[in-house]
């Protein structure tokens, strides 16, 4: 009966994988099935603990604006921008989105954790202190980023608002809905934009990158995390995209840095083990 029952809930678990962290085809998409569950519930659970603040949420989300309009207030005082909601079901949608931002943020040590046990399947005793030091760096940067994209919003507006000619009244209409998914974005886009120096660095750890390839691919890199700022800020201002791009680019070389110093390492214990 033990032995069934073990069964029934074998789903409730990931795959194992053999000797040497070696999996099938059909257990790594059983692993991504299991990690993608556990990230979903994770953030939906994350949701419904935003949900019970969703007033708070909603004037904390709104802040940037109020900010920009004081902005504009001083420095072109001809504008008049107003919000508004249009549509019956906006506010309903408007309130899952918030949410479900909300519940990433809240449940990022859960799926961030996933994703390195996805990447990284089969961790050797004394290698998986080194899942313990990727959440250390993930989460703060990760919530860093969320953070750095919600306070560069009301420049970013006031600069794109400022462009509304002052020559003929004019009032500007701003759907809260857009304004919203606007502000979201951009901070979903900096806190994962700031995660890929980690990923950097754990693909260091576990053998797969080396510091070599990383320093002659450092120009593209470089020019790609602009490219990316450009593309990925949704509110096109050249503000969000430095923002962006610089810490970024700071960010990768600094996992260069310490690529250098763990090959280095890594080469000084292999030289005695050969010997």
């Amino acid at each position: 009966m033990a032995e069934g029952k073990r069964r029934r809930l074998a789903w409730l678990r990931p795959p194992e994988a053999g000797p040497g962290g070696t999996m099938s085809l059909g257990d790594h998409l059983r692993e991504l099935r299991y990690r993608l569950i556990v990230s979903v519930l994770a953030i939906g659970l994350g949701s419904l603990i935003a949900a019970i603040w969703y007033d708070a949420l909603y004037q904390v989300m709104l802040r940037p604006y109020t900010l920009a309009v004081q902005m504009l207030a001083e420095s072109n005082p001809n504008l008049d921008p107003t919000t508004v909601i249009t549509g019956v079901t906006t506010p309903l949608i408007l309130a899952m989105k918030v949410c479900v931002v909300a519940g990433m943020v809240l449940s990022s040590p859960v799926w961030l954790y996933q994703v390195w046990a996805f990447i990284v399947p089969a961790l050797l005793a004394k290698e998986k202190r080194y899942a313990i030091g990727f959440l250390s760096a993930a989460i703060p940067l990760f919530l860093l980023g969320v953070l750095i994209g919600y306070y560069i919003m009301p420049q970013g507006i006031s600069v794109l608002l400022a462009f509304t000619p002052s020559s003929v009244p004019v009032t500007n209409l701003i759907d809260v809905n857009d304004f919203l998914q606007l502000t979201l974005q951009l901070m979903v886009v900096f806190g994962i934009g700031f995660l890929i120096p980690v990923v950097v660095v754990g693909l260091n750890l576990v053998g797969v990158l080396r510091a070599s390839q990383l320093g002659k691919i450092r120009t593209y890199v470089i020019f790609g995390i602009f490219v990316f700022g450009a593309a990925a800020t949704p509110s096109t201002d050249p503000f969000s995209m430095l923002a962006l791009s610089i810490p970024m680019s700071l960010l990768y070389l600094a996992a260069e840095v310490f690529c250098r110093v763990h090959d280095r390492r890594k080469a000084k214990v292999a030289v005695p083990a050969d010997a």
